[in-house]
């Protein structure tokens, strides 16, 4: 599969697929960057051909940067990275500071609102967003830190600097990571996880998900439950719910994709709670919970129509455990090669 890089003159925000017996190609336009992802040289050129009779575009050649990410091929891999933009985050909020952390969260920093005046909040918010940005785009890693450290953007006080100087630290240590895709497996595999009420002060529990595609992570997300869980097996629950929301945005993704094999077989979903699992297959629900009932509708619905199965693994192998709470160095380091996250060899 190739992919080229393109500059367009144009602000049109568009996207052409063209599919024929012989392959595919894909256009994906971003303001004024645009990739082509195909199968069939001649396609990628007629396609080439076409829209520059329609633009005034530049012909960038092979993709190598496209919206801060870099892409590096091997014989057999393919890397995403963004250390270009750790180094622009770490010069601009950090320029003063040479530590470094082995993890992105201190297990001993309990935070809470700030009942005081806030400490630089303009600059809090400029950092939050960059590690936003980093997060969604390669660094899984750090998306619980980021998560927790979000809800307190408005009023920031000096032991949230500490969690934000703590994640700096963390990827100055861990500035050349990036995320290596492989062939194989050929399949996504989604991993869901939750963390109940970590926080005396706080009722509500800490959701994760992963998805796999290739040796690496393709999705992702940690967040907050919008809904009180009264047990560790409902919280379980909701973010297995929350996983099968994903799995049908993902399944119905991947059967746009021309080539991609049909019909597609249920994506699996490891969970490290048996309850949680036995649940979910089991065909009533007696609780009075009204939001659990639901939920359980909705899974057994995507368990019987096959899009989804439920697999249970060790809690040591559920590599979205740091999407949920602060590890140690091990299992940190452990998580981040389960999704793919590793130094890049140059």
């Amino acid at each position: 599969m190739l992919s080229h890089g393109f500059k367009i003159n144009e602000y049109d925000k568009c996207v052409y697929v063209k599919d024929t017996e012989h392959g595919y190609v894909i256009v994906c336009l971003y303001v004024d960057d645009m990739l082509i992802v195909g199968s069939d040289d001649k396609m990628i050129t007629s396609t080439k051909n076409m829209l520059n009779s329609r633009f005034d575009m530049k012909d960038m050649g092979l993709a190598d940067v496209i919206l801060g990410i870099k892409i590096k091929r091997t014989s057999n891999e393919l890397i995403l990275s963004q250390s270009h933009y750790v180094d622009k985050i770490l010069g601009k909020f950090d320029k003063d500071n040479s530590g470094v952390a082995r993890t992105p969260v201190d297990v001993t920093l309990h935070l809470s609102k700030n009942k005081g005046e806030s400490v630089s909040q303009v600059e809090y918010s400029r950092v939050i967003g960059s590690l936003m940005y980093l997060m969604s785009c390669t660094r899984p890693d750090i998306a619980y830190a980021v998560s927790k450290l979000s809800r307190y953007t408005s009023n920031p006080g000096a032991k949230h600097w500490q969690g934000i100087i703590r994640v700096l630290k963390y990827l100055r240590f861990t500035r050349d990571y990036g995320l290596h895709y492989t062939r194989y497996p050929a399949v996504i595999e989604g991993y869901s996880d939750a963390n109940w009420i970590s926080n005396v002060k706080d009722s509500k529990s800490h959701s994760g998900y992963v998805f796999t595609l290739g040796g690496a992570a393709v999705s992702w997300k940690s967040s907050k439950q919008t809904v009180i869980a009264r047990s560790t097996m409902e919280s379980e629950f909701i973010a297995l719910d929350k996983c099968g929301e994903e799995v049908e945005w993902l399944r119905h993704f991947l059967e746009d994709i021309p080539r991609w094999s049909k019909p597609m077989p249920p994506i699996c979903i490891h969970c490290d709670s048996q309850s949680a699992i036995g649940r979910a297959q089991s065909n009533m629900y007696n609780g009075k919970s009204r939001h659990i009932r639901r939920r359980h509708n909705t899974i057994r619905q995507l368990l019987s129509t096959g899009v989804i199965s439920v697999d249970y693994v060790k809690s040591k192998d559920n590599i979205v455990d740091p999407l949920t709470k602060g590890l140690n160095r091990e299992l940190v380091e452990k998580s981040s090669r389960g999704m793919g996250l590793k130094p890049i060899k140059e």
